[in-house]
């Protein structure tokens, strides 16, 4: 039993001794290389010459005037003043008499809250039923109503048509006319 443990011990030192040689051959080899490689870089750094294009000279400035100087503030009363002159004569036109007469009832209500749901002939005036708020109102041809100075211009069995005087995008005052359908019976508010 010795004997086997002795050649275990042999075999066991046999490869390790293998290991540090081969090691050491390895590391030769590397240095070898390494060596090499230094040299390889060096006579690269030596032939190659960077090639760097030339910066190109700055533009020359030409300073412009100030043109603006004289023009008008956006933010200047003068123009506020005269954007609000504009905007009286719009008014004045086409809201003067819808400024100064009384509001009526339905014109506290949007359109969208309103509905007509029947139409009726009162000593040959057509009148529509409109329902606003759970409550029934009849609404005659030249009656106000609607938030937009809405004014009622005809009556029908399945529709009321008024016109509006709203804003538009640039702000000046439009006419516009809008149409009230009959809703049906299912569909009532």
């Amino acid at each position: 039993m010795s004997q086997l443990i002795d050649n275990r011990r042999r075999r066991h030192g046999l490869r390790a001794m293998l290991a540090l040689v081969s090691a050491a051959a390895l590391v030769a080899g590397c240095g070898a290389d390494l060596d090499e490689l230094q040299q390889w870089m060096e006579q690269q750094r030596r032939e190659v010459k960077p090639n760097v294009a030339p910066l190109q000279a700055p533009k020359k400035f030409d300073p412009q005037p100030y043109a603006a100087a004289e023009a008008v503030e956006p933010f200047s009363t003068q123009k506020l003043a005269v954007a609000l002159r504009r905007d009286e004569r719009a008014t004045s036109t086409l809201l003067a008499g819808e400024l100064k007469r009384r509001k009526e009832p339905l014109e506290a209500y949007p359109l969208d809250s309103m509905s007509m749901v029947g139409s009726v002939n009162k000593l040959g005036l057509p009148f529509a039923l409109l329902r606003v708020d759970g409550l029934l109102y009849q609404v005659k041809v030249g009656d106000y109503m609607g938030q937009n100075y809405g004014r009622v211009l005809r009556i029908s069995e399945s529709d009321l048509v008024l016109r509006e005087v709203v804003q538009d995008a640039a702000g000046e005052w439009i006419e516009r006319n809008s149409t009230l359908q009959l809703q049906e019976r299912g569909t009532a508010r």
